[in-house]
């Protein structure tokens, strides 16, 4: 009876072993695979780059959610309709962290001269 319980558990800790890097191959592929499509759509290039693929995506997802419904029998609320330009919303991200990022040192120094100040302050 022992030994059979200890075949067992030695039988599912193997399977573990190899079902680790089974799904560590799998998660890694699907990754991959979404930067790959990412890359190949524009989707990671410059701002007008983005603002084609989404064009394209724009034109390509009415038709195929229209014949998956039709497919389906299922019926979808109609889309909101937004009216901004992604790729100026990017931009401004992309501003706000770089300018961010560029006075960090400078507030990072104010920063630490205040905190000696107090603690010289409080020393006294």
């Amino acid at each position: 009876m022992l030994v059979e319980k200890h075949c067992s558990v030695v039988m599912q800790t193997g399977f573990l072993l190899l079902l680790f890097p089974l799904r560590f191959v799998v998660k890694g592929s699907l990754a991959g695979g979404a930067i790959y499509v990412a890359y190949d759509q524009g989707l990671l290039g410059n701002g007008s780059q983005g603002a084609e693929a989404l064009k394209k995506a724009r034109a390509a997802l009415p038709p195929a959610i229209q014949e998956w419904t039709n497919y389906t029998g299922w019926e979808l609320p109609s889309t909101p309709k937004f009216d901004f330009s992604v790729s100026e919303s990017w931009n401004t991200g992309v501003q706000a962290t770089v300018s961010a990022l560029s006075v960090a040192p400078t507030k990072v120094r104010e920063y630490t001269q205040d905190g000696w100040k107090y603690i010289n302050d409080l020393i006294k």
